[in-house]
């Protein structure tokens, strides 16, 4: 099947179905292409939140359909690659977490959307990446046990020093890769351009950066600025958009090795598989959905 034949068959099967393909900004071009909506986490799960499809293809990984599921119980979620996972999430477990909370009983506890159901289920709030400091800011407990990506933590606890954040030993093993020596090469190379990090990589990398911010928040920064060059240290999908919304102006990835392997697991095959064999609906115990949509649910309400 070509690629034109595959894309009309997707847009019909969607509209006989009453779907909506959402689709994270690290997607393959195609991918997000083809969507409804393209955003970062946080976008992602207001749109599922108050869409009135009937199913959802998320194209991301089996976390965001997850929260998907959690914000949309009554809807069919289906995840077009099955193993599409995520390392970071992994990193935390409901067992372990419980663990946690024995040991800090008077922390509040957040977890970052790159988690389970179950973790999502044991804790007091959610965050994204672009919501983590309002989040943050909104909860009255000093003591906060903070899951489970340790980069993001940190670069919250600076922001709100009034805060003591007990940080989990979890990262994003494509953010966290990048070293202080591979910026400063980059910087030396493009000396004019500035440099926009993502908070999932490391302390050092982030003093270094000109802007640090969620996916949409580098994007729409490097929109607005008056600036026209860009180094962008965040998975390379970013591109994509960039490039559609300042074709005029000049990016330059990071490092080459910026790619997240999971996110890149989706492809137009994927979508038109999902729509036709209801490739892979995501479905969670009631028990789950009930606990863990408090603490999406809440983060919905605070950070608008």
């Amino acid at each position: 099947m070509d690629k034109q034949t595959m894309i009309s068959n997707i847009n019909k099967m969607k509209k006989e179905q009453n779907a909506v393909i959402v689709a994270h900004s690290y997607q393959v071009d195609d991918v997000q292409e083809i969507a409804d909506i393209v955003g970062d986490s946080f976008a992602l799960s207001q749109y599922c939140a108050s869409s009135t499809a009937d199913t959802i293809v998320f194209c991301g990984v089996h976390f965001m359909a997850e929260s998907a599921k959690i914000l949309s119980p009554r809807k069919t979620v289906l995840l077009p690659e099955i193993n599409a996972g995520c390392p970071m999430a992994d990193m935390v477990t409901a067992e372990s977490l419980r663990e946690a909370k024995k040991k800090y009983p008077e922390a509040a506890v957040v977890c970052y959307i790159n988690s389970s159901a179950e973790v999502k289920a044991e804790c007091d709030i959610c965050c994204t990446s672009s919501n983590a400091l309002s989040v943050i800011r909104s909860i009255d407990k000093k003591d906060i046990l903070f899951v489970p990506d340790k980069n993001l933590g940190s670069y919250v606890a600076k922001m709100c020093p009034e805060k003591n954040i007990i940080f989990w030993e979890g990262y994003c093993i494509t953010h966290h890769k990048i070293k202080s020596h591979e910026v400063l090469a980059s910087k030396e190379l493009h000396p004019d351009a500035l440099l926009l990090v993502h908070p999932e990589c490391q302390p050092e990398i982030q003093e270094l950066a000109d802007f640090v911010g969620s996916t949409k928040q580098i994007i729409d920064y490097a929109k607005n600025s008056d600036h026209d060059k860009f180094i962008i240290g965040t998975e390379m999908g970013v591109l994509y958009q960039l490039k559609k919304d300042s074709p005029h102006k000049t990016f330059y990835m990071m490092s080459t090795g910026l790619i997240c392997p999971n996110m890149k697991k989706t492809s137009l095959q994927s979508v038109h598989d999902a729509l036709a064999f209801k490739k892979y609906e995501i479905n969670l115990e009631k028990d789950i959905i009930e606990r863990a949509s408090h603490s999406l649910t809440r983060m919905l309400e605070v950070a608008k």
